[in-house]
């Protein structure tokens, strides 16, 4: 255990992020478990201190000075202990260094393991520390692989000091229609983070409504400044997402902000999502006004809250647009009770009054 050693284990610091201090007890559980391959029934006596300034590993097997000595691997005699601590007396601890040289080769394999199997536990800590911070944010991953088992397409995703991690991209948080290729780059949402036998699971998504979340705050700095806010985000992946801005400054348009000077802020997203469509929708805090704006594109007559207090309404709508505000397949309609959270009952103008 010279220098040399203790330079790898900075290293390891330096490159891998592994603290010195956790090496140094892998390292001493290491030199115990060779040891005790070494000295079969002898393993609650022996002791390991690891000494960054010395740069000195002293292994040491403790005994007991008795007499008569019934158990040689635990105790020693007096006539023993006094050639290593001349001044000792019956029922004294001496130590008894070991020279690591003196270990054999299995049990210096043994060590070897341990340590290696220490660097891997430690650095998928790391690892998991470093992803759970990032839990409901955005990384960029690139396509590595697609599991034909499943269906999952695997994305490497970035880490710290340029170290990659995998992360599946289940067919459930996959995009339909959305062909992902070999080696193509992709931003995903990153819902949870796991522990696992085999490092940390990243559960990642494409689908998410945080996605897109996520995705104007990186275009908007109004956004991130706190000027705008997002109310609110309904979302079918793929298709159509609506998404309420409210503006805590009156000199400021949501809508406008949004899109951004000839649309380019929200076209990055767009162009993100692979051509979803956009509806931003200025937010209101009275519902009448909230829900005949996440109508839009269809143009509302009139809105008729519940009387009950059930978050419930009546709209209507010319009746030229009635499939408009309803959309096709009745997305328009669900997407805006998603938004509003009330049921949206939609009545052309021609209907009979209630």
């Amino acid at each position: 255990m010279n220098a040399e050693f203790f330079e790898a284990v900075a290293q390891i610091e330096r490159e891998r992020g592994v603290p010195r201090e956790f090496m140094y007890e892998k390292i001493s559980q290491a030199l115990v478990t060779a040891f005790k391959r070494d000295n079969a029934g002898v393993s609650e006596n022996i002791t390991v201190e690891v000494d960054d300034q010395r740069r000195e590993v002293r292994v040491a097997l403790q005994k007991t000075v008795t007499e008569p000595v019934e158990h040689p691997g635990l105790e020693i005699s007096l006539e023993e202990a006094q050639q290593i601590a001349p001044h000792c007396a019956i029922g004294d601890v001496v130590s008894i260094d070991i020279p690591t040289r003196d270990f054999g080769r299995i049990a210096a394999q043994t060590a070897k393991q341990v340590i290696i199997q220490g660097i891997r536990e430690a650095e998928r800590g790391l690892v998991y520390q470093e992803f759970t911070s990032k839990e409901h944010e955005i990384l960029s991953g690139q396509v590595s692989r697609v599991d034909l088992r499943n269906g999952g397409i695997v994305l490497e995703i970035g880490g710290g000091k340029g170290e990659k991690t995998e992360a599946i991209l289940m067919p459930n948080e996959q995009v339909p229609l959305e062909t992902l290729r070999l080696g193509e780059r992709a931003k995903v949402f990153v819902v949870e983070v796991r522990k696992s036998p085999r490092g940390p699971l990243v559960l990642i998504s494409r689908t998410h409504p945080g996605l897109v979340k996520r995705l104007f705050e990186l275009e908007v700095p109004e956004i991130r400044d706190g000027v705008l806010e997002i109310k609110s985000i309904a979302r079918e992946a793929g298709y159509r997402t609506k998404i309420a801005i409210w503006s805590n400054d009156p000199n400021v348009d949501p809508i406008g902000a949004c899109i951004g000077t000839k649309g380019v802020r929200v076209a990055g997203i767009v162009e993100e999502l692979r051509g979803e469509k956009i509806d931003i929708i200025k937010y209101s805090d009275k519902p009448d006004e909230f829900v005949s704006a996440a109508l839009a594109p269809a143009h509302v007559l009139g809105v008729q809250l519940s009387e009950e207090g059930l978050k419930a309404c009546r709209v209507t709508v010319p009746d030229d647009q009635l499939s408009l505000a309803i959309g096709k397949e009745g997305q328009n309609a669900r997407l805006a009770a998603k938004l509003t959270g009330y049921k949206i009952d939609i009545k052309p103008a021609s209907a009979p009054k209630i």
